[in-house]
């Protein structure tokens, strides 16, 4: 008998340096609102400046109606046109506040706090 784990839905958004980050970040901030977890993925100085630009700009969108987000940036391997290049991907997920969605109770935050 197998198993499958649910795995909850993440939207992948490629930034150029070229792109426009209000554009980016409401794609950020729509994604968010429907619960999935985004992954932004860019290539060079100039896309990462435009990327992290999206973030913060997605925050201001967000954080209004109670969701906080949190962004892990990491390295991706990734080939373009045969090529090997260094990717910077961006995993940013929601952290909601003002009792929307599941929160922490005050004791185990103030627990998490001390660490």
């Amino acid at each position: 008998m197998s198993t499958t784990e649910h795995k909850p839905d993440v939207g992948c958004l490629k930034v150029s340096s070229k792109s426009s980050p209000a554009s980016v970040a409401g794609a950020i901030a729509g994604m968010v609102k429907d619960g999935v977890s985004v992954e932004i993925q860019a290539v060079g100085a100039g896309a990462v400046n435009q990327a992290v630009k999206a973030i913060a700009i997605s925050r201001g969108f967000l954080s209004p109606i109670g969701i906080e987000i949190a962004c892990v940036p990491s390295f991706a391997d990734i080939v373009i046109d045969g090529e090997y290049r260094t990717a910077i991907r961006f995993t940013v997920d929601p952290r909601y506040t003002r009792g929307v969605g599941a929160s922490v109770s005050d004791e185990r935050r103030d627990s998490l706090s001390d660490l």
